[in-house]
């Protein structure tokens, strides 16, 4: 079964640094990490110290919330450090690998069971992959989802793609959503690009969402905005295919292997490809700049997390993204015509002349922080059913019954990042959302 979908409010930018069809093997790195922080909501229980033996598959730690969710350790070797912050809060785990990978061995998953299938994906660091809708944080094992919703493409700018990064992956994905179509009594549904030749068309039991137009046309909150509002009381999972894949090769090979195949790219980038490599991997056994003074992003430009030169891809990240660094300004910048710069408003930018260009933009916001002004630009490329600036303003003034009424249970940060992007205010849009999705999720659970 299929279903089309036409995005007519969103905003494509074409940037420079789009990686070509390669993938290589990245060179082996020995250090690792795993970041706490990459799990929204989660309070790490460690149950590892430093100088601890730990193989790939091993659990570093618990959430202190749900003890069932555990986190595991990508590969085998020793725990390096523990780095904490303030209150003693676990900020980094450092891990030195072994030259060659031992792995904790898994036993195959037989049950059909809703719950030996949760127990199996919780136990075995599988679950940190499902997401859940409200809230946008890891689902709660204890929850019964109406539907699950995968994405099977990312319309972010210099995005990987989804189609060619798991080319290679049908026998596991196809695994992973078998197990998974067992943990709902909804449907599963699939978001592919309408022009999209996937493997997941021949599908029988799923249902594929033939999706056209501009971004956010990707994000999953799109989708399940069109075909299945969330109200007040209901839950609905996500997840997307490359995370699919590590779900499906772990229950048939009897192992825990976070590999990725990642897109290298940005205009910072001297050969922008995909790289081979495994999550939690050290960036310098793949990076390749021409330009040092750069910003490295795990993740894309809308919503990746900034890391240094010797930091490490991210849980979720399937794209490091290099750009310059904004930190040089042009004289009279604010007042001469601008031919190189990207704006979705007409004043002093001619980017609405060259639908088809693509910049080669830097960091820089050209302005600064000042009053949240109504504008209607972000009307325009904001595709849900929902007020943007309504529910920003409800979240600033932490209006619980507004925030529902607005359709809050519907969102996530990443839903914002285009008005925040294109915000002349220069609000953190994200960063609201985010708070705002906490406090209810602290009040109303």
């Amino acid at each position: 079964m299929s279903m089309d979908i036409i995005v007519k409010k969103g905003l494509d930018l074409k940037l420079v640094g789009k990686p070509s069809n390669e993938i290589e093997q990245a060179k082996f790195s020995q250090d690792f990490a795993v970041y706490p922080a990459d799990f929204h909501g989660v309070f790490p229980k460690l149950v590892v110290k430093e100088n601890d033996s730990v193989k790939a598959g091993d659990i570093l730690f618990f959430d202190k919330n749900s003890e069932k969710v555990k986190f595991v350790s990508p590969v085998s070797g020793k725990i390096k450090e523990i780095v904490r912050g303030e209150r003693r809060r676990v900020l980094e785990i450092k891990i030195h690998a072994d030259k060659e990978i031992t792995y904790k061995k898994i036993k195959k998953l037989k049950s059909e069971n809703s719950s030996d299938i949760i127990d199996y994906l919780s136990e075995n660091g599988l679950w940190t992959y499902i997401k859940q809708r409200p809230y946008d944080v890891i689902a709660d094992p204890e929850s019964s989802p109406k539907e699950i919703f995968i994405s099977g493409f990312d319309s972010s700018p210099l995005s990987a793609d989804y189609d060619f990064i798991t080319k290679d992956q049908k026998e596991n994905i196809i695994e992973a959503i078998k197990h998974l179509s067992k943990l709902t009594k909804g449907s599963v549904n699939i978001s592919l690009r309408k022009e999209s030749n996937s493997f997941l068309r021949e599908l029988n039991d799923v249902i594929i969402h033939n999706v056209s137009g501009p971004h956010p046309a990707g994000n999953l909150s799109t989708i399940i905005n069109k075909v299945s509002p969330i109200n007040k009381g209901d839950t609905v999972w996500t997840l997307n295919l490359p995370d699919l894949a590590i779900i499906g090769n772990t229950i048939l090979n009897g192992k825990f292997s976070p590999d990725r195949i990642v897109a290298l790219v940005g205009s910072s980038i001297s050969k922008p490809k995909y790289y081979k490599t495994l999550a939690g991997s050290n960036i310098s056994t793949f990076l390749n700049l021409n330009e040092k003074n750069s910003r490295i992003i795990s993740g894309n430009v809308f919503t990746g997390t900034m890391i240094n030169l010797n930091g490490h891809l991210r849980h979720y990240s399937n794209e490091i993204t290099a750009i310059p660094e904004g930190n040089d300004y042009d004289l009279f910048g604010w007042a001469k015509p601008m031919f190189e710069k990207f704006s979705v408003s007409r004043a002093l930018t001619f980017s609405w002349l060259f639908p088809n260009k693509k910049y080669d933009l830097n960091t820089n916001t050209n302005g600064e922080h000042r009053a949240f002004v109504v504008t209607g630009s972000f009307e325009e490329v904001f595709p849900l059913d929902i007020y943007p600036m309504q529910i920003l303003k409800a979240c600033m003034y932490k209006d619980l019954d507004e925030m529902e009424a607005l359709g809050m249970y519907e969102v996530s940060p990443e839903d914002f990042a285009l008005t925040e992007f294109i915000c002349v205010s220069k609000q953190p849009h994200q960063s609201i959302i985010r708070e705002g999705l906490d406090l209810m999720k602290k009040e109303i659970g």
